[in-house]
């Protein structure tokens, strides 16, 4: 599967992706204020700011999935329900790993909301290793909100 730089069209369809995911994977394990500040809006307005840090799965126009990186983090995975088990996830996360990799990051990290073990067993077979609780600190129109996460951690291969 192809990964690619975004066009700043599709922030609309990768806001979608990033919302319809994050209400599967999340909306039942974390609180109540967090699941109202991530509305669609929001989450379009993440994207755009963050999209020079972003790469897509997908043709031109109709993304499956998307990543984005934050220095030595990767910091959203998201792929559309349909999507999954293509091997999108895993193309992302090879690329993500990669542009780490070449940035200079030895150690890559990645937080894992508590009970997404649908992503913590995606993480596990990626070769990411799960080395502890850590509190996240995540912004919100009402401020911010402590939550902890599952962190993981990889070990990249240094680029030459």
């Amino acid at each position: 599967m192809d990964i690619r730089s975004p066009d700043r069209h599709e922030v609309p369809l990768l806001a979608r992706i990033w919302y319809d995911g994050w209400q599967d994977a999340h909306a039942q394990l974390l609180p109540a204020e967090l699941v109202r500040a991530r509305t669609l809006e929001s989450l379009h307005q993440r994207m755009e700011a963050a999209l020079p840090t972003v790469r897509v799965a997908g043709p031109l126009g109709a993304p499956v999935g998307f990543c984005m990186l934050k220095g030595d983090e990767l910091s959203q995975l998201y792929v559309a329900a349909p999507a999954r088990g293509t091997g999108a996830a895993a193309a992302l996360m090879a690329d993500a790993e990669a542009r780490l990799a070449a940035s200079g990051v030895e150690t890559a990290w990645l937080a894992c909301a508590i009970g997404n073990h649908r992503a913590a067993r995606f993480y596990e077979k990626a070769g990411w290793r799960l080395v502890g609780i850590v509190v996240s600190e995540l912004e919100t129109p009402e401020g911010v909100i402590l939550l902890e996460v599952w962190r993981y951690e990889k070990e990249l291969t240094p680029v030459p």
